[in-house]
């Protein structure tokens, strides 16, 4: 065993050891400081604490023993001070290693905020990747992406500024279709130099929900973030009440419309086809929309109550989450008219449905071609086995982002291979969710949150909660969004169910095709031939409400 040297002030030589080597005619080597200096000289020794001793004179050897002791309390008393004196430099340095730990740690997440301009009252749950997270959990590099929404100050609202009159928005279509329309419609106030009352929300759809805009959205909070864009009213003047507002498709807004409601005073706008910004619109006017979408349309407080409560119950203290929007629901599967791994029976009764429903145009459809296209939602099963060959442990907790799902035995196979499932029903009490039970729009925006807070996002098909939650994740800083290729993944499980491959290649594949280009991570997006064809804005907002960050 090697034995560690000691040191040199502690291990030195004794007062008959000096006399002796002196004898010899060797001088000792000098100690490490210059008190320690034995003088060539028998007669006189500096001590430690810097007193001088005769040792030749009489009395020599009781003078010589009381010096010893001097010298050995001195050299104890010196020992001492200076094990005092490391621990307090010790004590110092690890005090000041850990505050400035704190202060590195406080500073990167207040970086990180700001950097995002992240709003925590949003955003529930939502955190920052750490090294030791799996790569499964981990986030897209944002590559310097950032929002950037601010107000020009010459776009900023004059509080007496005078309107050209009121406009009146009918939304239409389910909670995610309103949402946007609605920010459009905020572009569509700015345009006009209009008054927008608090819009409408559907009631004829086929959710048949009466909820009304103050019973969904924080309506204040609505009319606070806007108020220096434009202004907002509640409800129409009285005086108005009676004054057929002028109907018009939502085409021109800034021009035909504006001078026809300058004239009738108010104007009815009915929003269900996304007809907004026929021609690209200004970089202000496409900031206003991302700050109506993703800052001033919240829900209501109890529904973000609600919402926070699950997403708190899932990560219970650090768990992470998949929140997966199957849309596997019998009127998208009427719709599309897919019904792979259902039975002949409920084949039937979805395509009884599709006939049954007047402007769904299109009847007769071959299911199984569309699949093979890649036009249908995943099932359950295709969903299982692609999370499972992207790497996700069974344990993995997953929140279904959906309605009910159809079919008898649909969910089997994703029960099995994850029995984590859990939906709102699951995760809540009837006291808690029976005030929203009745109302689809409620029941979808408290989904909203627990998607847009999850680690994961993964849709199996593109609806307009699939496009509206993950541009929504775009925005807040590029959260983990898993968009499968439908196509390729139904492909690789019939070769898989055929024996063509193996497991291990169907995961390498489905691993390599997946592994950069559809999690989410920035890029910018896709123009068509005219913008009515490009990729839709709120699914997308780079470029317009994402940029670079200044070097």
């Amino acid at each position: 065993m090697t034995t560690l040297p000691l040191s040199p002030r502690l291990h030195r030589p004794t007062r008959r050891r000096v006399q002796e080597s002196k004898g010899a005619g060797g001088d000792l080597e000098r100690a490490n400081s210059e008190e320690d200096v034995v003088a060539e000289d028998t007669s006189t020794e500096l001590l430690p604490t810097g007193i001088s001793h005769a040792t030749g004179r009489s009395g020599g050897g009781r003078g010589i023993y009381n010096v010893g002791r001097r010298r050995r309390g001195a050299a104890l008393s010196l020992i001492f001070t200076t094990l005092i004196i490391f621990c307090f430099v010790g004590f110092f340095q690890i005090s000041k290693f850990t505050d400035m730990n704190r202060f590195l740690v406080h500073h990167q997440q207040r970086i990180d905020a700001v950097a995002l301009n992240l709003g925590m009252e949003n955003l529930t749950a939502i955190r920052t990747s750490h090294p030791w997270v799996p790569e499964i959990w981990k986030r897209p590099n944002s590559r310097g992406y950032q929002r950037c929404i601010s107000r020009p100050k010459d776009k900023i609202r004059p509080s007496h500024s005078l309107s050209n009159g009121y406009l009146i928005v009918h939304a239409n279509g389910g909670l995610n279709q309103m949402r946007t329309g609605i920010s459009d419609m905020v572009a569509a106030a700015k345009l006009m130099d209009a008054t927008l009352v608090l819009p409408h929300l559907d009631h004829d759809s086929f959710w048949k929900d009466q909820s009304e805009f103050k019973d969904v959205f924080n309506w204040k909070h609505f009319m606070n973030v806007l108020k220096e864009d434009i202004d907002i009213v509640e409800s129409l003047p009285l005086k108005y009440a009676s004054v057929r507002p002028l109907k018009k498709e939502p085409i021109s807004y800034s021009k035909r419309l504006g001078q026809d409601s300058k004239e009738a005073q108010s104007g009815r706008l009915r929003k269900d086809r996304h007809k907004s910004c026929k021609q690209r619109p200004s970089p202000s006017i496409q900031r206003l929309r991302c700050r109506a979408n993703y800052l001033a349309l919240r829900y209501t407080p109890q529904i973000e109550h609600l919402g926070k409560k699950i997403v708190d119950g899932l990560r219970n203290g650090s768990n992470h989450y998949i929140a997966l929007h199957l849309r596997y629901e019998k009127d998208m599967l009427a719709f599309t008219g897919c019904s792979h791994n259902l039975t002949s029976r409920e084949a039937e009764e979805l395509r009884a449905m599709r006939y049954s429903v007047r402007h769904w145009k299109e009847k007769r459809i071959n299911g199984a071609e569309k699949r093979i296209q890649g036009r249908c939602p995943m099932t359950p099963r295709e969903a299982a086995m692609f999370l499972k060959a992207m790497g996700y442990p069974s344990t993995t907790d997953i929140y279904i982002v959906a309605g009910e799902t159809f079919g008898r035995h649909s969910m089997a196979a994703l029960k099995k291979e994850y029995p984590n499932l859990h939906t709102h029903k699951s995760l809540t009490t009837p006291q808690e969710l029976n005030p929203l039970r009745p109302y689809s729009n409620r029941l979808a925006a408290v989904d909203y949150i627990v998607a847009l807070n999850s680690d994961v996002f993964v849709y199996t098909y593109d609806g307009n909660m699939a496009k509206a939650v993950q541009g929504h994740r775009r925005f807040e800083g590029f959260l983990k969004t898993i968009s499968p290729d439908r196509k390729k993944v139904v492909e690789l499980i019939d070769k898989l169910d055929k024996g063509a491959i193996i497991w291990q290649k169907f995961e390498e594949q489905i691993k390599r095709h997946h592994h950069a280009n559809r999690l989410g991570g920035p890029y910018e997006r896709q123009v068509g031939p005219s913008p009515k064809v490009e990729e839709y804005f709120y699914a997308n907002p780079l470029p317009g409400c994402l940029c670079e960050k200044p070097q």
